[in-house]
């Protein structure tokens, strides 16, 4: 039994035994003290002035006087006008501390088949590069919210959805197959989501140096960067299914998911569930060009699809680009 309900018998008992009216637990208004005054808890007497026929003050005065006498839990009270202010004595709060310490699941709640079932989704990272500080922010609020779900009776899921394919993931794979002589985490010493994120940095050294040198001569630079054009190539391969690149897009996966799973341990963070954006991209293409026959969406002239979202107040997205490669909306869909 808490301090509360463990007062509020009392003070049913002390009515009674006062003003020899019967009162239900129900009935006895307990509520935090405000910050200005002195105390703990803080009883509304209004409701029992019919029973004691006095005033507000004295029948105050007469119920703290009872408790303070046969409720171990009061220390001390005073009486402002018809609201009667109790201080909680301190071994009472030693005791309840106590009792935390001891019990490792002490307050928490049994979830039953009845319970709601809640579903927690955090983390989401790429797989071209480590875990940033934002992603550690996502992964400590992620988990302390199912905890807190958890003991609090829900049935809780965890969850992390990992976008491990597309352009940005084929910028790192193109990197390293051109600038990386088989450098791996074991020959670098480095965790595998860092030397994954450090190719992703080259292509974008490589690619910005091309931008430079394209830019000198008077050519449009991001229409005809030879690199961008392979990163592109290499994700038509990939949704192809091409097996060289699948090849090297599981190996530099799993140096990652490695990376990833050192850091989770770390964070004391874990899942019950991890979906990958690789298992359902394809889905969510056969539901935007479902969509496309049924008009939903459009398609432009260079046979990139997209949905007018203006009406929702938003803008035009695009869901599939005008080679067939999927964007990360095509793969939300699917998921």
């Amino acid at each position: 039994m808490n301090i509360e309900m463990k007062l509020v018998h009392s003070i049913v008992k002390g009515i009674k035994a006062l003003y020899g009216q019967e009162t239900t637990p129900e009935q006895i208004q307990l509520q935090k003290t405000k910050k200005e005054f002195e105390g703990h808890l803080t009883l509304v007497v209004f409701p029992f002035l019919r029973a004691s026929k006095k005033g507000p003050e004295q029948t105050a005065q007469e119920i703290g006087a009872y408790l303070q006498a046969y409720e171990p839990a009061v220390a001390t009270f005073n009486v402002i006008k018809g609201f009667l202010n109790l201080t909680i004595a301190s071994g009472i709060w030693i005791e309840l501390l106590n009792k935390v310490y001891a019990d490792e699941r002490y307050g928490i709640v049994e979830a039953t088949e009845s319970s709601p079932l809640v579903m927690i989704e955090y983390s989401s990272p790429n797989t071209n590069k480590p875990l940033h500080l934002g992603h550690v922010r996502n992964n400590l609020l992620g988990n302390a919210l199912a905890n807190i779900l958890a003991a609090n009776g829900n049935k809780v899921i965890k969850t992390n959805i990992v976008n491990d394919r597309g352009i940005h993931i084929c910028k790192s794979m193109l990197a390293w197959k051109k600038y990386g002589n088989g450098e791996t985490p074991e020959t670098s010493g480095k965790k595998g989501d860092h030397l994954v994120g450090d190719y992703y940095i080259s292509f974008d050294k490589h690619y910005k140096e091309e931008i430079a040198g394209l830019t000198a001569k008077g050519m449009p630079a991001e229409a005809t960067s030879p690199l961008m054009d392979e990163a592109r190539e290499m994700l038509i391969k990939w949704e192809a299914g091409d097996d060289e690149v699948r090849a090297l897009w599981t190996k530099m996966n799993n140096w990652v998911y490695d990376g990833f799973d050192e850091t989770y341990r770390k964070l004391g963070v874990s899942f019950d569930k991890i979906y990958y954006e690789s298992e359902t991209y394809l889905e969510g293409k056969e539901k935007v060009l479902e969509g496309l026959e049924k008009g939903v969406f459009y398609q432009k002239e260079d046979g990139s699809v997209w949905a007018d979202l203006t009406g929702e107040g938003l803008d035009h997205k695009i869901l599939l680009r005008a080679d067939g490669t999927s964007v990360y909306m095509t793969q939300d869909i699917g998921t």
